[in-house]
């Protein structure tokens, strides 16, 4: 082997797919999570977001509907097509909140972007806040997942603003950095795990600003997690359930963020642009 052939197949080390995916190179992959969406929020003028949570397994309510008229026709999972039927209404409501956010929104900052609908880029209700605040005619931001299963890149996120993120920590650092109110969806594990974080940084105040959270879908939520019980034990405050609001519908939804938004946001720097 010639000295140029031996120089051309040796990459240099930020070249070097084993040195980057190896654990030597965790340090970078994780800075990387970190500048590589910040790049593109500054590009794109990003100040700040209002993200939404929720279960990706939800389904529009006309897909959901199809599924049902055919269940009921076959006789063949009836349980399961009856349940997505009645869940859908999640799926528009979250796309009538993020279309009406987005309108509320676009016109506010003619230098840079105010609270851009941001989802966790997946299905379900991710894909519903992306669809409503596309419909909009809005930018929206996407932050998926690698995973074995259920997180796919949903087709309505603006383009250069949909990022795939190894690292779940740095994904749940950018669906947290810029918010400026949160709304949760009925979802399982995941949103749970997004939920109880956002409440555990807003309780012990590890957040610099004031982020108003929606618990939407009053009856799941009160169903799925007895606070009840948690202020009987003295493991929460009497005043910690009134961190969040609850509600099941959109208008209630709506009025409290843009009412919350106008009284503690407005002047509230988002990323330094």
């Amino acid at each position: 082997m010639s000295k140029d052939d031996k120089d051309q197949s040796t990459p240099v080390f930020y070249q070097d797919d084993k040195f980057l995916e190896g654990d030597y190179g965790r340090s970078i992959r994780i800075l990387s999570e970190y500048l590589g969406p910040l790049s593109r929020f500054t590009e794109k003028k990003i100040s700040d977001t209002i993200v939404m949570f929720g279960s990706a397994r939800t389904l529009p309510q006309d897909v959901a509907d199809a599924r049902l008229k055919e269940a009921k026709k076959t006789g063949e999972g009836l349980v399961e097509a009856e349940r997505a039927a009645k869940n859908a209404l999640y799926y528009e409501a979250a796309r009538d909140l993020a279309r009406r956010l987005t309108k509320w929104a676009r016109d506010i900052d003619e230098e840079k972007q105010r609270f851009v609908v941001c989802s966790g880029g997946g299905p379900g209700i991710m894909e519903a806040a992306n669809r409503g605040a596309h419909e909009a005619g809005g930018t929206n931001i996407g932050l998926n997942i690698e995973l074995p299963f259920e997180q796919s890149e949903n087709p309505y996120i603006s383009d250069a603003l949909s990022f795939q993120f190894k690292y779940f920590f740095m994904r749940k650092f950018w669906l947290v950095c810029l918010a400026k109110a949160i709304i949760v969806f009925p979802g399982g594990f995941g949103t749970f795990d997004e939920f109880f974080e956002v409440m555990t940084l807003n309780q012990t105040g590890k957040l610099d600003h004031r982020i108003p959270i929606v618990l939407f879908g009053a009856e799941y939520w009160d169903r799925a997690i007895n606070f009840d019980v948690l202020i009987e034990a003295g493991t929460i405050g009497p005043d910690d359930v009134n961190l969040f609001f609850r509600t099941d519908s959109v208008d209630d939804a709506y009025k409290y963020i843009i009412e919350d938004l106008k009284a503690h946001s407005m002047d509230v720097p988002g990323l330094i642009l």
